[in-house]
């Protein structure tokens, strides 16, 4: 994690099968530029939001069109953040029949996917903090099993995106390009991924070591 220059590290279980709804873990900077590693629940709750089951609904946000949503135009402008992550899971859809495959940075080292976070009160007055992931276009090895992907974002990109003070379009349109598909690889997992009840080191093995799990 010292690539995020964290103002302090706590302790995070590690996670192999994140479902929307769940938590995940979070980097996000404060207005003292110090960045912060915290949890939120995955699926965006806009601060006017009548209902939190409308977070079911904004676990991705369209990189395109993010700075113009309602839901997301206000996150985008001083509520971005980064979602740290070994990888995700696309599903290739053979007939009838669909095979998860993870997908990972090569060496195996954290994807950084781009976010927006948004703080909720409910009428208890509880705060409850949520946040969603943006996609772009697919690059050449992700349009095999879907047409869009996670905006990953480079280490030299992350001042940009954490700023809370950046606000110009032009510059942070441009942190939304596919990443480039040579520095992603991906391999066929267990169809134990489809229920997020299972989570463990298995989940994201090769089809042939996981099967020894």
């Amino acid at each position: 994690m010292k690539v995020y220059r964290l103002a302090s590290l706590p302790e995070v279980s590690p996670r192999y099968n994140i479902a929307p709804g769940q938590q995940v873990a979070v980097v996000r900077q404060n207005h003292d530029d110090l960045r912060h590693l915290v949890t939120m629940k995955w699926g965006l709750v806009p601060s006017w939001a009548k209902d939190p089951t409308v977070g079911n609904r904004m676990i991705n946000a369209r990189s395109e069109t993010v700075h113009e949503k309602p839901s997301f135009r206000q996150a985008f402008r001083s509520r971005r953040c980064i979602i740290p992550a070994s990888g995700f899971y696309e599903w290739h859809h053979t007939g009838k029949k669909k095979v998860p495959h993870y997908f990972r940075l090569h060496g195996g080292s954290v994807m950084s996917l781009a976010g927006l976070w948004e703080k909720w009160k409910s009428p208890q007055g509880e705060d409850i903090e949520t946040c969603t992931i943006l996609t772009t276009a697919a690059n050449g090895l992700v349009k095999k099993f879907h047409d869009r992907m996670p905006v990953i974002l480079h280490s030299e990109e992350f001042d940009l995106w954490l700023d809370r003070d950046a606000d110009d379009l032009g510059r942070l349109a441009e942190l939304f390009h596919p990443y480039p598909a040579d520095l992603l690889t991906e391999h066929p997992v267990t169809l134990a991924v489809n229920s997020p009840g299972n989570d463990k080191p298995g989940c994201i093995l090769p089809l042939d070591l996981a099967a020894g799990e």
